[in-house]
């Protein structure tokens, strides 16, 4: 029904203008074939203003929330990115884990097994006895060298065996602890021929790069370990906006490829150096809550149901916060062949108003108001047409229009 009355409304300011005759708001032909260009002053008369509701008004200063578009990607940290590796060469005897697979950290991930363990338990086993029988004989010689009864020469060479025997207990002890390798068990002469390779942080595992049977050594990375709870974005910021972003910025996260869903987060850090000759910075920000995520529970390092991946570009809005712009009501702009417009009050004479077409560059919405930025400089006081500029678009293209 809106569309009919729009229409009929529409005929008539068409009709009203042909009737006119004053010329200046009407097209004129090309004599190479009846091309039209459109006057630059539009005139209406007042019945034509009052029959659609056409209504004027200013340039207003609102506060509107600014925000900066940019683009960037979804990333990781890199302590919660990590390589597994051994402490020791050997052949992988077992793999307890697949890709993709969620583990916590000091799971056990995989087996390597090398006669060299099964020597450096040999050593402790040894050493540990030996050292029983050093503290023994110091504390023999200790209490007869209290009773003049030993030399001095053999009390200090005791307490420097027994001394150095327990330096290197300890320092076997240390090598069987990172290598997983129970101390107490080996006491006892229960010696482990493999030792396990355990998760140095909880996440999901990723590549897997040996398989049952390689050769691995301490350069050998045996596969890779990714923390996903604090995935964070980093958006790509050019210069002429990097003085409107601050830490705590609202900004909106759009997953792009994952059907446009939203995220939220804030900025929490903002580098301070350009990234190669892009003239741009790196914008850090803290996502709010996952997709997937609960929202009562605390990140977890298993995000499996998350469509959020390290990786993933993105675009994203950051609010930075209000700003007293040059707006307009959403009804005064007109739009035609991509470009936006707006109608400029020149003159009136007779109950006749003449209007400039001025071409504008929309920015920030909100609240049914628009940020403009005139192509050409327009008075302070200017009166413009504030609703009803599709209407004067329509008749001065003489009705076809571009919403």
């Amino acid at each position: 029904m809106k569309t009919i009355v729009k229409l009929f409304f529409l005929s008539i300011i068409i009709n009203l203008a042909s009737c006119k005759g004053s010329g200046k708001a009407e097209s004129e032909e090309h004599a190479d074939g009846g091309h039209s260009e459109i006057s630059e002053i539009i005139e209406i008369s007042d019945v034509q203003m009052k029959a659609v509701g056409i209504e004027l008004g200013v340039v207003e200063l609102k506060n509107l929330h600014s925000v900066v578009r940019t683009n960037g990607q979804i990333v990781l940290p890199p302590q919660n990115k990590a390589d597994v590796n051994t402490l020791t060469s050997g052949i992988i005897r077992e793999i307890s884990v697949t890709e993709g697979e969620f583990v916590r950290k000091g799971q056990t991930l995989a087996f390597l097994e090398n006669l060299d363990i099964v020597k450096l338990q040999e050593e402790y086993l040894t050493l540990k006895q030996e050292l029983t029988y050093s503290s023994q004989e110091f504390e023999r010689q200790k209490e007869l060298n209290s009773q003049n009864a030993g030399t001095g020469k053999v009390f200090q060479q005791t307490q420097a065996r027994n001394e150095a025997n327990k330096a290197k207990l300890q320092g076997l002890e240390t090598q069987l602890r990172q290598l997983h390798i129970d101390r107490e068990a080996v006491a006892v002469g229960k010696l482990v021929t493999a030792i396990p390779i355990t998760a140095p942080i909880g996440g999901i595992v990723g590549k897997i790069f040996v398989k049952t049977g390689s050769y691995a050594d301490m350069q050998t990375v045996l596969m890779e370990i990714a923390d996903h709870s604090q995935m964070h974005c980093d958006l790509q910021v050019f210069e002429q906006d990097f003085a409107k972003i601050k830490s705590g910025n609202p900004v909106e996260i759009v997953l792009t490829n994952q059907s446009n869903q939203t995220i939220s987060g804030k900025v929490f850090r903002i580098n301070q150096s350009f990234e190669n000759d892009s003239k741009s910075i790196i914008v850090h920000v803290k996502i709010d809550r996952p997709v997937g995520a609960n929202r009562n529970s605390p990140p977890s390092p298993d995000m499996s149901n998350s469509p959020i991946l390290p990786g993933m570009y993105v675009s994203a809005l950051i609010d930075v916060g209000g700003q007293m712009l040059k707006a307009v009501p959403s009804s005064a702009i007109a739009n035609a062949e991509g470009k936006q417009y707006l109608f400029l009050l020149v003159d009136t004479e007779d109950e006749t108003f003449q209007f400039k077409k001025i071409e504008v560059i929309t920015g920030t919405s909100e609240l049914g108001y628009v940020e403009i930025k005139p192509l050409e400089a327009i008075p302070e006081d200017a009166t413009i047409i504030t609703k009803g500029a599709f209407y004067v678009m329509s008749m001065a293209s003489g009705g076809e229009e571009e919403e």
